[in-house]
């Protein structure tokens, strides 16, 4: 029987562990075992960069705090050495960062386990299909893009017909002053 200090510091971080999945818009549980510690600092340094939270978990702690927010499906992978990253803001973010990792092993050291999103355990193809997908920002520009494409070819055409008819765009632009 652990003494009574050790349990309540393990029930904080069961406690701590909880509120983080409560939180968290996703997450990726990951089998590290076999990555350099300089191969561990450069993918923490990307989750940082990616304002994700990386750490390694102990799996008894996890599966209290998994189980504590209704990811009961999740307990089965939680064996061997495990780590968990989480991010608050970017849902897709773990996925594609941990995914880009582990593909420099070619699933033999780094293994992504299991994900969620929203609240909901994704299998491992909505794992994959969503760390393919770009980033928020690159989304963004993609959106922002094809909406200003209609704008940009009239703004070519309307060029092209003015210096057709012998004129240009300043020309014209102080006619209509």
């Amino acid at each position: 029987m652990p003494n009574a200090k050790v349990l309540s510091e393990k029930q904080a971080i069961v406690a701590e562990l909880t509120e983080k999945l409560k939180t968290a818009a996703s997450g990726v549980l990951v089998d590290y075992k076999g990555i350099t510690v300089a191969q561990d600092t450069a993918l923490r340094a990307e989750c940082r960069k990616n304002e994700l939270d990386y750490a390694v978990v102990k799996n008894t702690l996890v599966r209290f705090a998994i189980n504590n927010v209704g990811l009961n499906e999740m307990d089965e992978v939680l064996n061997g050495t495990t780590s968990l990253a989480l991010s608050h803001s970017d849902p897709i973010a773990p996925m594609r960062v941990i995914n880009k990792f582990a593909k420099q092993f070619n699933g033999e050291k780094f293994v992504i386990k299991a994900g969620f999103m929203d609240g909901k355990v994704l299998s491992m193809d909505e794992i994959m299909a969503l760390a393919e997908l770009p980033s928020k920002e690159v989304l963004q520009a993609q959106v922002l893009g094809t909406m200003l494409a209609p704008i940009t070819s009239l703004a070519i055409v309307i060029k092209a017909i003015c210096e057709q008819k012998g004129g240009s765009v300043e020309s014209a632009e102080a006619a209509a002053e």
